[in-house]
């Protein structure tokens, strides 16, 4: 017997970060399990909740989900419609291939006035005479039923007939119930339990509650032991390096990716993630050729063209599709870039010496004359003596003397 427990709820909300009292959607489907527990007083916001390939008997322990809008019961062994007055917003009900022989049991939903769509299809009730216009009358909250839109007139007619088809229907559920009692008495005198595994998938079984239990105890019991002969082989490993020590593009995840060269400084790395995958489930491993991402256990490895800058590299988590994106810049254009730089550095250097250089020159070419003298001191006695030349003003009486002050 398969329970829900709190382990298996918080694996199943991983998309949740493993919260389970914020938890709106759940899913349990195909767990085996027999009894609906737990989840009354653990995740009272749940909207969704999947239960479909279970092996659940009974409706319970749900009233407490007033904002449960979607039930998937599908392919369960429940036999009746009770215990979902609480579910105050349940808007859509799914009770596929189920044993619901009591179609009395419908009447329990009269008070969830916001279910819109219930589907019954492969149920023993819907082989009743006047089965769909009994549903229809009874619950005229109603849009649709097994996937068929309700008409008008089939809302109509449906009031019209209810009391002749109320009849028609309780005779149908006698006549089943007793079926039922005479078909588990048969699996009693039966006995499958002593039956071995071969004799039992050879046997021709009864389509009932009981025949799905015995089934899903023995597929249990094989899987187990299938488990165990899978783990007692070698594992194998994962090559990640080649015998010369290169890094090998690795996809054990199988995951979808899309690797882009299109910038000239930066390669870009587009990891398709599954949405819901919690984010504490991945490990980065980022070297300069190579990057390893490893995914719940599985190795996702891809080798880069050239050597990336691991300190300017980044790495983000799309909360929409749940991708991881990682941006790489490449080493070469830095060391290209930086290059660069310093030959404008230079030629910014050399042009500030040329100009150094002709301001200096300039300098230079700018010359002052400078009169100088003997290094001795002048003699001033000598001055009438050195000018032999000298007029005397004597000589030419005709001509004026003028005196100047100084």
């Amino acid at each position: 017997m398969v329970l829900i427990t709190e382990e298996l709820v918080r694996k199943k909300s991983e998309h949740n970060e493993g919260i389970i009292g914020t938890l709106e959607e759940l899913s349990l489907h195909q767990e085996d399990i027999e009894k609906i527990e737990h989840l009354n007083n653990w995740c009272r916001e749940l909207e969704i909740l999947y239960l479909q390939a279970n092996q659940i008997s009974k409706i319970e322990n749900l009233n407490k989900l007033k904002k449960l809008q979607y039930l998937n019961l599908a392919i369960n062994n429940v036999e009746k419609i009770e215990n979902l007055e609480g579910c105050e917003s349940l808007e859509k009900l799914d009770l596929t291939l189920n044993f619901i022989g009591d179609l009395e049991s419908v009447k329990k939903l009269k008070k969830n006035i916001f279910l819109k769509h219930l589907y019954l299809t492969g149920n023993p009730c819907c082989d009743f005479e006047g089965y769909r216009e009994y549903v229809i009358a009874q619950l005229p909250q109603l849009e649709s039923l097994d996937v068929k839109e309700i008409s008008r007139s089939e809302r109509i007619k449906a009031q019209q007939n209810l009391i002749e088809n109320e009849k028609i229907i309780l005779k149908a559920q006698e006549e089943y119930k007793k079926f039922r009692e005479n078909q588990k008495n048969r699996m009693l005198q039966k006995d499958n339990s002593h039956l071995t595994d071969d004799e039992f998938w050879k046997s021709v079984s009864e389509n009932s509650p009981e025949t799905r239990l015995e089934i899903s105890k023995r597929q249990r019991k094989r899987d187990s032991n299938v488990d165990t002969a899978s783990n007692m082989k070698v594992k194998r490993t994962v090559r990640l390096f080649a015998k010369d020590g290169r890094p090998l593009n690795v996809n054990e995840a199988k995951l979808g990716f899309k690797f882009t060269d299109d910038s000239p400084d930066k390669f870009v790395l587009d990891v398709a993630l599954y949405k819901f995958l919690d984010t504490n489930l991945i490990d980065i491993d980022l070297q300069p050729i190579y990057v390893k991402l490893t995914i719940k256990g599985k190795v996702f490895q891809i080798v880069f063209p050239e050597e990336i800058q691991i300190e300017n590299s980044t790495a983000l988590r799309s909360q929409t599709t749940g991708h991881l994106v990682l941006s790489l810049p490449k080493l070469n254009f830095k060391k290209l870039v930086k290059q660069e730089k310093n030959t404008e550095k230079a030629k910014l250097n050399d042009k500030k010496d040329k100009d150094k250089q002709a301001q200096e020159e300039k300098k230079t070419s700018e010359t002052f004359l400078e009169v100088t003298g003997p290094k001795e001191d002048m003699d001033y006695t000598k001055i009438i003596e050195n000018n032999k030349n000298r007029i005397s003003y004597n000589e030419y009486p005709d001509i004026p003397v003028l005196e100047y002050g100084f």
